[in-house]
């Protein structure tokens, strides 16, 4: 199998036990691989590092075989992200936010109101395609986000945290268009602290504490939960031993 996605020795630190220590992972074409961690664990600092939105001082980042500081723009077209915050123009309608967003993802002027059409109905947002990004509410602006990250079928996903404020409909509909990428040959990275809904579409979980991965999960575990505290406990002891 391709990686889509390779992280080295990955290091940032912002303090002792703020950062990024020494972190690899990977991503594969065709496979979910979630990231999970307490809060500070460095979940959305990696997430932000791979796209180059934080600079790294020690190790390297590959995106399709491409060093990330030698990556060319077009490339970066492949490339599909929420990380964060969704980004919306607040005064625009869901309609027209993701007309824009397919436009600078490299979608021909021909073919962008059809992507929007197909985006629109596979995140739900029929209601709200004419309602202005600032009157939606939390939920449908984060549905807003992820529709605009995912609709250009980028070969690479990388998602933070894309369930929060999501209601179960919403979830539901995430989790279908992930597999339905997924299957279709994309690699996805994402966040979520739901260890139980990521444990539904995961091919890997990947434990982090204090800014290295210091596990995996077996996806079929029974008490799932249980498990990651156990592995962080573990690892905080360790830690303290040093």
């Amino acid at each position: 199998m391709t990686d889509l996605l390779r992280v080295r020795g990955a290091t940032r630190a912002f303090g002792p036990d703020a950062g990024l220590f020494g972190l690899d992972l990977a991503v594969t074409a065709g496979r979910v691989h979630a990231l999970v961690g307490l809060n500070g664990a460095g979940k959305t600092t990696v997430m932000r590092a791979i796209l180059a939105m934080l600079r790294l001082s020690q190790g390297d980042i590959h995106i399709d075989g491409a060093r990330l500081d030698r990556m060319p723009a077009a490339a970066w077209r492949q490339v599909g992200h929420l990380v964060e915050q969704p980004f919306a123009y607040p005064e625009l309608d869901t309609r027209t936010n993701l007309a824009l967003a397919a436009r600078l993802h490299g979608v021909e002027s021909h073919a962008v109101a059809a992507v929007v059409d197909a985006a629109i109905i596979e995140l739900g947002l029929g209601r709200y395609a004419a309602v202005a990004a600032r009157r939606l509410s939390q939920g449908n602006r984060q549905r807003l986000g992820v529709a605009a990250a995912l609709q250009h079928h980028p070969t690479l996903i990388v998602l933070d945290e894309p369930t929060n404020a999501l209601d179960p409909a919403g979830v539901i509909l995430l989790r279908e268009t992930l597999l339905r990428r997924a299957a279709a040959g994309a690699g996805v990275l994402v966040s979520s602290h739901h260890l139980d809904e990521v444990a539904r579409i995961a091919d890997r979980i990947s434990v982090l504490n204090h800014g290295r991965v210091v596990g995996t999960l077996d996806v079929g575990t029974p008490d799932l939960e249980r498990a990651f505290f156990e592995m962080v406990h573990a690892d905080d002891e360790k830690r303290e031993r040093r």
